[in-house]
């Protein structure tokens, strides 16, 4: 009687996808418990902001989901976690439209981060449309007028047969369902995206001095007082003192 032997180790699917999740996402980079200094930057809150307006969305959604329209037009808690919905978005669209400036300014695909940045520029596009079927699945005079007028530009770019904002089972449907399940799936990828490459640095102080200080007739750095730098053409030194991890400063360098 023959005994049946189990699947190599090497042949199992449920263990090559383990050991390339880990070494693509080790648990020390997935769930970090420390990061850069640089990070305590103002510019660096508005992800979190966005994730923040993002889980209020999410949550306020599902109660007037559950509840309908007649509960979040006629009753008065209707009417609160209709605002709270309502300015959730708007807090969402400043805080992302703050986060991708602030990282467009900063060159956030530098470094391999490519990936990072494409899923984030994406993930703002998509959440468009599904602010636009939010706001015409209101069912009140200002949905009716946003989806009288917003149909003409969807008949212009051909695509009213497909997305008819007068018909509200289908702009419901894609509010609630299919473009947050779009929304979210992206802002996953992109944050474990951002685990997996680390979170941009600044532009190095050098690299900047480098771009800004002129360059002198005889081929040498100019020095930011006026003068220039040694014959072999070196970089100047600045005369202020460079800061150190821990705050402190050195101080200029002395003549030898």
């Amino acid at each position: 009687m023959s005994v049946t032997q189990p699947p190599s180790p090497s042949r199992s699917w449920t263990l090559r996808v383990r050991e390339r999740a880990v070494e693509a996402l080790p648990p020390e980079k997935l769930l970090a418990d420390e990061q850069p200094t640089y990070v305590a930057s103002w510019i660096y809150v508005f992800g979190v902001l966005s994730l923040s307006a993002l889980g209020v969305i999410i949550l306020s959604g599902c109660i007037l989901a559950l509840k309908g329209p007649g509960w979040w037009h006629f009753t008065g808690i209707g009417h609160f976690f209709n605002s709270i919905h309502l300015w959730s978005v708007e807090l969402f669209f400043f805080f992302m439209v703050v986060h991708l400036w602030g990282k467009y300014w900063m060159a956030a695909w530098r470094g391999g981060r490519r990936q990072v940045w494409i899923t984030g520029a994406v993930t703002f596009l998509v959440a468009i449309p599904c602010a636009l079927t939010g706001y015409v699945s209101q069912q009140n005079f200002d949905s009716q007028w946003i989806s009288a007028q917003a149909k003409d530009a969807m008949n212009a770019a051909g695509i009213g047969a497909f997305f008819n904002l007068l018909n509200f089972g289908q702009m419901y449907s894609y509010h609630i369902l299919l473009l947050p399940l779009a929304v979210v799936a992206l802002v996953v990828v992109h944050v474990l995206l951002v685990r997996k490459h680390g979170v941009v640095p600044p532009f190095a102080l050098s690299d900047k001095l480098a771009v800004e200080t002129p360059a002198s007739p005889d081929g040498g750095a100019a020095r930011p007082d006026g003068g220039e730098a040694g014959a072999e053409g070196g970089a100047a030194e600045p005369d202020a003192g460079v800061a150190r991890a821990g705050g402190e400063a050195s101080g200029p360098a002395e003549p030898s």
